[in-house]
């Protein structure tokens, strides 16, 4: 047997497009030629830096990488200058990659520069790199110190996007459209490498509206990646347009991750499309671990079963395994298998921290039912509250938060208490002013789940702090400026 091929399409060219961005497109003939041109130019670098905006030049680099067997670095136009830094001095790229009229920050300006050429043809592609070498250092976001390099090897992303492609039944006849960053998982290695893995074609918005889904879906498109921030905008805009309506309703798979979907808007969206949006759970350390089939029950707040090639548990506070499959016990959650990355760059004391023994220790806690689905409670630095004796898990709190009809956003923490140990504390972004009463809300948290789950204390504020991938920044939260502050009773 041969190396196995990361984008066998690219070896079998036809005229079907491949990449759409707006007005400008690749077909599966073009991509390969214009990749390999670029990828000779890249040939003998250790790491290349990709300035990585929204457009079809990030997409050709990231190929151009691949056929080279260089690590790709994408980096986020949005970082700041601090932060580019760091990643630079981390990363230590050879060279950046750009879009010819980018205009890069000075730490990435000291590197010697490649212009992506759309007009660039090789005549033969480059030999298949190993399945072990790196091709991915995606950085995380940083949110308990300076970004790691997770180091994502091909190997993990073979295995990944072929489990998806099984779980979801992705084909070649499959047009995804999305509007999700090229510098994250979510959007570079499902959202782009997961098209041209299967054949299919990618149609990305650039930036993302109700008006460009909507048309795309009423088109081509069949299937859409979407963060639970933009299906929370489409639920409202099909509530009040037929039209958006019906073209969510005609798609054929609707998938939501980097943050938990709300029970609310998935009904909302039920009720108005038909559609059950799917979800799934994964980590950039991990790749996507679970994800709802396309031919398995489709529940909200749940984010399926493991996929194929994962291994998965769940183990308690002491580590130890965790048989029950109940929907009620709380555990965190083990992964194991080809799917998982090499390590943190030049950081071999963090990798030992969330590995042992060929586990990695994800830091998300979910219960487990009985068919095997996990539901996500939250990461156990900042989403399992301990009150009173119980575990309480913050998205269980929030899902009720937001059934009440005043509330449009709910996040939910926990703080030091004299008499319970951590209270519950929620923060809330309201519909009306003056927003409801403190102890309506817990009143009514308290008639959905049980009474000790209530918020001890409401905070009203403008809006949540959300990154770029649409997940709330709970470490941002006291700093967010408060409408009104009352306690419950």
């Amino acid at each position: 047997m041969g190396t196995p091929i990361l984008l066998p399409a690219l070896h079998h060219p036809t005229d079907a497009v491949a990449l759409r961005f707006g007005q400008h497109s690749v077909t599966y003939r073009e991509l390969p030629v214009v990749a390999a041109a670029l990828a000779r130019r890249l040939s003998g670098a250790t790491r290349v830096a990709i300035w990585a905006t929204p457009q079809l030049e990030t997409c050709l680099a990231v190929v151009a990488a691949l056929m080279a067997g260089v690590p790709a670095v994408p980096i986020n136009p949005r970082l700041g200058s601090r932060e580019v830094r760091h990643v630079v001095s981390d990363a230590g790229p050879d060279l950046v990659v750009a879009t010819r009229e980018a205009a890069l920050p000075d730490s990435l300006r000291a590197l010697p520069r490649l212009d992506v050429d759309l007009r660039a043809a090789a005549d033969s592609l480059p030999p298949e790199p190993d399945p072990e070498s790196p091709a991915l250092i995606i950085y995380t976001s940083g949110t308990t110190g300076p970004p790691k390099g997770v180091v994502l090897p091909r190997r993990a992303l073979v295995a990944d996007l072929d489990a998806l492609a099984a779980a979801w039944r992705w084909s070649a006849q499959d047009v995804l459209v999305h509007a999700l960053p090229l510098f994250h998982v979510h959007g570079l290695v499902l959202g782009v490498l997961g098209p041209l893995r299967v054949g299919g074609a990618l149609h990305h918005l650039g930036s993302f509206s109700v008006a460009g889904v909507a048309g795309e879906l009423a088109g081509a498109a069949t299937m859409l990646f979407a963060v639970p921030t933009m299906y929370h905008r489409l639920a409202d805009a099909a509530e009040r347009d037929p039209q958006v309506a019906a073209a969510l309703g005609g798609a054929r798979l609707l998938v939501s991750g980097s943050a938990a979907l709300s029970v609310r808007d998935h009904d909302r969206i039920v009720a108005v499309t038909g559609q059950h949006v799917v979800q799934r759970y994964g980590m950039t350390e991990s790749l996507i671990t679970c994800a709802v089939r396309a031919d398995g029950p489709r529940r909200a707040a749940t984010v399926g079963p493991p996929l194929e090639q994962v291994a998965l548990r769940l183990v308690d506070d002491h580590g130890e395994i965790l048989e029950v499959w109940d929907d009620e016990t709380v555990g965190e959650i083990e992964v194991a298998g080809p799917t998982l990355f090499q390590g943190y760059l030049n950081r071999p004391d963090a990798t030992a921290e969330v590995m042992h023994d060929g586990w990695l220790r994800t830091g998300d806690l979910a219960t487990r039912g009985a068919d095997g689905y996990l539901r996500l409670v939250g990461r156990r630095s900042t989403d399992l509250i301990s009150s009173g004796g119980y575990k309480i898990g913050a998205g269980e709190v929030e899902n009720a938060l937001l059934e009440h009809p005043g509330v449009i956003e709910a996040a939910v923490t926990g703080e030091p208490d004299p008499d319970l140990g951590e209270r519950v504390v929620a923060w809330v972004v309201t519909r009306s002013d003056p927003p409801p009463a403190a102890a309506e809300l817990a009143t009514y948290v308290a008639g959905l789940i049980a009474p000790h789950k209530r918020p001890r204390v409401v905070h009203f504020v403008a809006a949540l702090p959300r990154n770029d991938m649409g997940k709330i920044c709970k470490n941002e939260l006291v700093n967010t400026p408060r409408l009104d502050t009352r306690k419950s009773r």
